[in-house]
């Protein structure tokens, strides 16, 4: 602070308080905010006869003073900010009490350089305070002249610095509340989530920007409209049971999660499944709601996508290890060089294969491996077992369905078809399909396309269709039970499988192989197949076909002796009994005979058996090879016919 050279203001003595009153008063009636501070400094320079005044805010931290105001010498000191340590302004803020240096306070602060050169003689400043007793600044006056202890002048100061406070403090809170209101307008406006204010009638209020995003509509068309128009008429109902029961909470726990959330509704048409939370709060005596709602769709999309994800691994790791642990294609027999050919064939177009086939066959392996050498193997190959599948869920497992389109249906699911979308999708057992699915498939396969369950809407699908069958669909056409158009839909490419029986010795390798994996498996050693083993296995009729298969050759290898299959126990009893059957049917073609003539020609069959071998019962050249028993069946056949060996 510098000392221009000017007039000098009028004495302090002689001050009437009144008239200094009402000059200050006069001075900062009209005046708020920062005018106010600088109409109070400079009334009251004047109405004191200082030659300087000025109200400072403090700022604890930095124990810093700045100016909201400084008046000196007739003109204003602009941006003045001063440390206080070491001034007359320290022992205002540190007592909290008026401060009063009527003269020589050059001699108490002979340091205080600036006020050396505004050529301060006295120095007058009381504490500005909140309700709490805080510091919020000060206000002070100082001349170039003794200023006299007179009560009057401190009287009109207090009054004054409270006034000061006043407005301080109100600028302060005025301050926070803008702080505040900006802070939650930033909130809100960055929220991503739609937050809409309802007033007592449920009117909308106010919405912030993420309301007009997720309902796609300016705000003008939200504001005072009902909110009920942007919620399904069945959530409506439920609005209101949920505001009662929160108006019959306590205050200050007026707000809930809504249970299942909401479907909210677009004003152009579309709608949206939402979680949501529901508020209410009472301002000037009316209540209030706050509703914010989040758009689930994309978390509901995924988390169905993810559980079809899952449904389609688990599948694939099914297939997988089907494909490692069922052989029904291999071999080398001339019936099934005629499928591979045909499956190599076919696997490179997307035309539509029919594959024939009795149970237990390999049709679906058949299908895996057309799959797998087409184009679309790196896409999914779904399976679809038609007959495992109750009536009245098989639409909503081919097409999906949309949430609400049937008791239970609470989510969306896609379907097998949407799945299988530029891949294969495999359908066993076609001819189960109920009729009125068939006319359906018969759309996905003519025009590529479908409704899902409950949906308003079509969707296309880029699939190639794959289905077996073991019944004769030409039967079922001709007794109603399938429709004639969907299966010439289906035959564009038939390929039989033939049946075990056809497929000469690959019976032999597929039990060899079956039971290297068994025995693997188990952590046991099996010896290979004997010739009359083989000689067996081929004898016999096989109506399960490689199933049935793979099932004798386990329990083989599970009832296995010293490393050898146990076929006695493993094939089915008309096998280890055809070749005496079939001998008895030669002796007892003529004539019905009794039991006791059955024992006797049985003993005498067995006698020949014995004689022709020496009585040799077992090994490659014993009776039981020749009567194609198990030794210890013939063993036990003896001991009951009591045939003894000759001394």
């Amino acid at each position: 602070m510098s000392s221009p050279q000017h007039e000098s203001p009028r004495p302090l003595h002689g001050l009437e308080a009144d008239a200094v009153l009402r000059a200050i008063l006069q001075g900062t009636a009209t005046e708020t905010g920062h005018g106010f501070f600088s109409a109070l400094v400079k009334n009251l320079a004047s109405a004191l006869g200082t030659h300087g005044a000025w109200v400072t805010e403090y700022f604890p931290e930095q124990r810093r003073l700045r100016a909201l105001s400084f008046w000196m010498d007739g003109q204003w000191v602009k941006d003045y900010e001063v440390d206080i340590a070491g001034t007359p302004c320290e022992r205002v803020i540190d007592t909290a009490r008026l401060v009063h240096f009527p003269d020589r306070i050059l001699e108490i602060y002979p340091h205080e350089e600036e006020l050396r050169q505004a050529g301060a003689v006295s120095y007058l400043g009381v504490p500005l305070q909140d309700t709490n007793g805080t510091i919020l600044g000060h206000m002070a006056v100082i001349d170039r002249r003794p200023i006299p202890e007179e009560p009057r002048i401190y009287a009109i100061f207090k009054i004054f610095a409270e006034r000061a406070a006043a407005e301080l403090r109100r600028l302060r809170a005025e301050a926070e509340v803008r702080e505040r209101e900006e802070t939650v307008g930033r909130l809100l406006g960055s929220a991503m989530d739609a937050i809409i204010e309802l007033d007592d009638q449920l009117r909308i209020i106010r919405v912030n920007p993420a309301t007009e995003k997720v309902f796609r509509c300016q705000s003008a068309q939200m504001v005072r409209q009902n909110f009920r128009r942007f919620v399904s008429p069945a959530d409506v109902a439920r609005l209101t049971s949920l505001i009662a029961e929160v108006d019959a909470r306590p205050e200050g726990h007026r707000s809930l999660w809504i249970p299942g959330g909401l479907t909210a509704c677009c004003p152009e048409g579309s709608s949206f499944p939402a979680e949501a939370t529901l508020s209410r709060f009472e301002l000037h005596r009316r209540t209030f709601t706050t509703v914010i709602l989040r758009n689930v769709r994309d978390r509901v999309d995924a988390e169905q996508k993810i559980q079809s994800l899952t449904a389609e691994t688990e599948r694939l790791r099914e297939e997988l290890q089907a494909l490692h642990q069922d052989g029904a294609l291999i071999g080398d027999s001339p019936a099934l060089r005629q499928v591979l050919q045909d499956i190599a064939q076919v696997a490179p177009t997307d035309a539509t294969v029919l594959i024939i086939g009795e149970t237990g066959t390999g049709k679906e392996l058949a299908a895996r491996a057309i799959h797998q050498a087409s184009h679309r193997k790196d896409r999914s190959l779904i399976t679809v077992n038609c007959a495992a599948i109750p009536a009245t869920l098989i639409e909503s497992e081919f097409f999906g369905h949309e949430p609400g389109a049937f008791t239970g249906a609470t989510r969306k699911r896609e379907g097998r078809f949407a799945l299988a979308d530029k891949g294969t999708i495999f359908l066993d057992e076609i001819g189960e399909l109920p009729l009125d699915l068939q006319a359906k498939l018969l759309r996905v396969l003519q025009e590529g396309e479908f409704d899902p369950v409950g949906s308003s809407y079509k969707k296309k699908v880029n699939v190639r269709v794959l289905a077996a069958t073991n019944r004769d669909l030409s039967q079922a056409i001709r007794e109603g039970r399938f429709r004639e158009d969907l299966f010439y839909r289906l035959n564009v490419f038939p390929l039989r499988l033939p049946p075990l029986r056809e497929r000469g010795d690959d019976v032999v390798r597929l039990a060899s192989s079956f039971a290297r994996q068994f025995a693997n498996g188990m952590g046991r050693s099996i010896a290979p197949l004997t010739p009359e083993c083989s000689r067996r296995l081929k004898a016999y009729h096989w109506p399960g076909n490689v199933r049935e298969l793979k099932n004798v050759i386990e329990r083989a290898v599970i009832t296995a002796t010293d490393g050898r299959l146990n076929l006695d126990r493993a094939l089915p009893e008309a096998l280890s009994s055809a070749p005496v059957i079939e001998r008895q049917k030669e002796i007892f073609s003529e004539k019905i005979h009794t039991v006791k003539e059955l024992e006797a020609l049985e003993r005498d069959n067995i006698l020949r058996a014995l004689d022709a071998t020496q009585w040799t019962v077992s090994g490659e050249k014993g009776a039981a090879k020749l009567l194609g028993l198990n030794p210890s069946t013939l063993a036990s056949r003896m001991k009951a016919l009591n045939i003894q060996k000759p001394r």
